[in-house]
């Protein structure tokens, strides 16, 4: 379906339970991968036109860009362009989900689902080995990686059983418009942070 809008009627049947909806957007291997965005799990919208972050008024790309990550805003609404793509992994940023599954809402993954997603999240960090970890969505993360406690900003990643040795570890607010508490201005200023923190 990438290439065009779906229909409203016609995301139903990607609420599938296929763990892997969408494609990851990773450099090839060899080539340097400085920042690995991680989002909760695909939407309906973002399953269709097989694109992260690609639903309607989502804020990931309008605040990447704000931060100054991408040098115009992506439109990913009937799927990610090559040029696009080629451009986001030459400057070595990776995208991948928690959990690969396709849902309505993120609220519709189990606690079981999210705990699964972070042991896996861990084994490929440690393949992939970027130089930093950005994940979206604290309270995903919590429950992922058993840390009640934790909040926006840098992590402990040591709390975290294998987690590899000097790959820094970040969470930043989820951007979904269901998000009533971020703007785009909030949250270009934690992904500017993010980017900052590797060298820009």
């Amino acid at each position: 379906m990438a290439g065009r809008r779906p229909a409203r009627d016609e995301l139903a049947r990607f609420a599938t339970e296929d763990p892997q909806a969408i494609d990851d957007v990773l450099p090839a291997p060899g080539h340097p991968l400085r920042l690995l965005i991680v989002g909760i799990n695909p939407g309906l919208w973002t399953a269709a036109v097989n694109a992260p972050f690609a639903y309607p008024g989502n804020r990931f790309w309008p605040s990447l860009h704000r931060a100054g990550l991408t040098d115009h805003v992506i439109d990913a609404t009937t799927g990610l362009r090559p040029e696009d793509e080629a451009r986001l992994v030459g400057r070595g940023i990776g995208i991948t989900n928690l959990v690969g599954r396709a849902t309505a809402k993120a609220s519709e993954l189990s606690r079981e689902e999210l705990r699964a997603g972070g042991t896996a999240l861990v084994a490929r960090v440690a393949e992939l080995r970027p130089a930093m970890v950005a994940l979206a969505g604290v309270t995903a993360f919590r429950v992922a990686f058993g840390q009640p406690r934790a909040r926006m900003g840098e992590q402990d990643a040591t709390l975290i059983p294998d987690w590899p040795h000097g790959v820094p570890l970040w969470v930043v607010p989820q951007p979904s418009g269901l998000n009533a508490h971020e703007t785009v201005d909030s949250l270009a200023a934690r992904w500017r942070e993010v980017w900052d923190a590797i060298g820009g």
